[in-house]
């Protein structure tokens, strides 16, 4: 399915959700007030969820004179990719993790955390570059930046619902059901970005960047460390996990109930047997020791 197609199914299960709660919150106005807001919702998520994004986890945009070889590195591999060349941003915290957004590939971004600079050696950093280059190529990114957007006026409805309900006793129910379904409504949101697309990036950032064991070792040191370091914009912002290569949560949400990402390990596994095969494709891209 296009990257369109499902954009325009996200879109709808959303409104209808937003408009299920509205129903539940005023009635029939409640109904007419949660479509209004649910279509205001998706026309400015179309615009500028990638820039609410951005700005949430305090991205810092860098640019040939600040950016050096990371930029140098991502303008190779966008050329290999066959993409323009996006924006790059480096994110203030220790974790390490990246994601893409932007509504389409002429308006895309490419956003690092500086810990990832700091574990990962030049293989490793193409691989992930690569798989987020991946996502703008396949079209992934709308999907993922409206998703967000989306999951977070979902939630902030639900806790609009749970005060309004706690004014009067035949309301107290209806608000507490709404405070415990928005979560669980916000993480089916999360699992409507079909896990396979991560495999997917995978598979095509090994081949942008030419060395799939790049990216395995890239994912294994990723998954040790975002567990073990705290990436608070991500932990505020929680309906942008699915955007990151490896799900930033984990060091406050001890929930997993609702997994936005398929497994590291088989991950890293198809990873090293896309290597082995000996099909893979070398991009040409000047890879060196740190």
């Amino acid at each position: 399915m296009s990257g369109n197609a499902r954009t325009f199914i996200l879109m709808a299960v959303m409104t209808a959700l937003l408009m299920g709660l509205g129903g539940l919150l005023g009635g029939r106005g409640g109904l007419v007030f949660a479509l209004i807001f649910a279509a205001g919702t998706n026309l400015w998520a179309f615009w500028n969820s990638d820039k609410a994004v951005l700005r949430q986890h305090g991205a810092q945009l860098l640019s040939d004179a600040n950016g050096g070889e990371l930029v140098a590195m991502v303008r190779r591999l966008a050329d290999n990719a066959g993409l323009p060349m996006p924006k790059v941003y480096l994110l203030p915290t220790e974790q390490p993790n990246a994601f893409a957004t932007g509504r389409n590939p002429q308006n895309s971004a490419v956003a690092v955390t500086q810990g990832l600079l700091q574990i990962l050696d030049r293989e490793e950093l193409a691989g992930v570059i690569a798989h987020e280059l991946a996502h703008i190529r396949s079209r992934d990114t709308l999907l993922m930046t409206v998703t967000a957007t989306m999951a977070g006026a979902i939630a902030m409805l639900g806790n609009m619902f749970l005060f309004t309900g706690a004014r009067g006793d035949g309301n107290r129910g209806l608000g507490i059901l709404a405070m415990i379904l928005a979560p669980i409504a916000a993480g089916l949101v999360q699992m409507a970005i079909s896990r396979t697309r991560e495999y997917q990036a995978d598979a095509l950032g090994a081949e942008i960047a030419g060395h799939p064991q790049g990216l395995a070792g890239a994912l294994a040191k990723i998954a040790s460390a975002a567990g073990r370091v705290m990436n608070v914009p991500a932990e505020r912002n929680p309906a942008s996990a699915a955007m990151f290569i490896v799900n930033p949560l984990g060091a406050l949400r001890l929930d997993r109930m609702f997994a936005t990402h398929p497994p590291t390990e088989e991950r890293i596994a198809r990873l090293m047997a896309m290597g082995s095969g000996g099909a893979m494709r070398r991009s040409g891209v000047p890879v060196v020791g740190r």
